[in-house]
């Protein structure tokens, strides 16, 4: 990619797009993981604590290394690390797909686990550096493109892997072989800018839209923004990995209609997340997480007694919603931080992965001892935590900083 930086301050489009479509792949493929949950409960008789456990070594490993891949490439940014991520990733699903053993499963998702952390704090970076004075909207783009892979999970499962089983994900494999390609291109694009910055002895610096604050008030802020992303993490989690097996429990549906209402949860997300960051352009980062606060909650703790027709209208509203602030908690916190980019990227999103894999495991455990009923009622007051956000420090719209 020959895209040139010009001014600091324009946004560079074809970048930003390029990388939310490697984010897409990415994410895709991470996806695949609890589309097969289904068919890895039927085909090899796991239980859903064994489920659970599944997801919580993908998210947690994964959740551990980004803020480290982070931290280092502050100091040394790493273009060629894309790659080689997704490299790992695509070991992964090749093992993944054609195995029977349990441990192996396992280990399969170590490999996915890695790939994820790398890219997510350079993708990140990538989009940064892309982003110019649009700072939401690039984080927003960026977003989309990972919320749309994650949306593919119910599809792929309704879809490939309902046809053909656990073999069905070896499919995937041609669209990760696309997106090995498409991050060695942006990768030599992100060390020509590295370059080209070196030699101008100019550095990217991020402004923040929020006031002065001091190191007390910033830990305090990160602290309620990581119990918003903590909730968020482990209610989304409830809906995308679990959700499917109350539906097909409680209301007496197929597992293709569910996983469709499934994905009808997280395309509305998708929309959500593109709006969520260019909103917050114009009327702050914390107005938009409070935003995706107060409007959804009296349906998340609706969404287990309401009828079918309800549930589905309700999922999309909240899949919107709820969403909607999913990348300015991104924003916020290299915000709060505005010299640690690569480390607050990483640390928000290994944060969140790592909540989705701690709610994975609760659930499952949850779902084997106290049945289906009754972990929905549980997680869906979960959501009230997310009332913290009022604590947050306030900040100025990007228009007006």
């Amino acid at each position: 990619m020959n895209t040139k930086a010009g001014n600091l301050n324009n946004p560079i489009y074809p970048i930003m797009i390029a990388i939310a479509v490697a984010h897409l792949i990415n994410d895709t493929m991470q996806a695949v993981i609890p589309a097969m949950f289904p068919i890895l409960k039927s085909e090899l008789g796991l239980t859903f604590t064994q489920i659970g456990l599944i997801s919580f070594v993908l998210n947690m490993f994964a959740s551990a290394l980004q803020p480290v891949v982070g931290f280092v490439s502050d100091k040394k940014p790493m273009p060629y690390a894309l790659p080689i991520g997704m490299i790992s990733s695509f070991i992964g699903i090749a093992i993944i797909a054609f195995t029977s053993q349990y441990w192996v499963i396992l280990v399969a998702v170590l490999f996915l686990g890695f790939g994820s952390a790398v890219f997510h704090p350079e993708g990140s970076r990538v989009s940064f550096m892309a982003a110019g004075s649009k700072r939401g909207l690039a984080q927003s783009i960026y977003q989309v493109g990972g919320n749309s892979g994650q949306a593919l999970a119910p599809l792929i499962s309704a879809y490939i892997l309902d046809i053909f089983g656990q073999r069905g994900a070896a499919m995937v494999l041609l669209l990760t072989t696309i997106g090995i390609i498409l991050l060695s291109k942006i990768a030599g694009w992100y060390k020509n800018q590295l370059e080209q910055e070196r030699k101008a002895k100019t550095k990217r610096i991020l402004v923040s839209n929020l006031p002065p604050l001091t190191k007390k008030q910033v830990g305090i802020a990160l602290t309620l923004l990581f119990t918003i992303i903590f909730a968020r993490s482990f209610y989304t989690t409830n809906i995308t990995s679990f959700y499917v097996f109350y539906l097909m429990d409680h209301y007496d549906i197929s597992l293709r209609l569910g996983q469709m209402l499934i994905f009808a949860f997280m395309a509305f997300g998708v929309v959500g997340t593109f709006f969520g960051g260019s909103l917050s352009d114009r009327i702050g980062r914390k107005n938009v997480i409070l935003l995706s606060v107060v409007v959804p909650m009296p349906f998340c703790l609706a969404l287990p007694y309401v009828p079918l027709w309800a549930a589905i209208l309700f999922l999309i509203i909240i899949g919107t919603l709820i969403m909607i602030s999913f990348s300015v908690t991104v924003v916020y916190a290299q915000e709060l931080v505005p010299s640690k980019i690569g480390t607050m990227a990483g640390l928000t999103t290994g944060f969140a992965f790592g909540m989705g894999a701690v709610g994975a495991m609760v659930i499952g455990i949850l779902m084997d001892h106290k049945g289906i009923d009754f972990t929905m009622m549980v997680v869906s007051l979960l959501p009230l935590l997310l009332l913290v956000a009022f604590l947050l420090p306030k900040d100025k719209p990007a228009s007006m900083a």
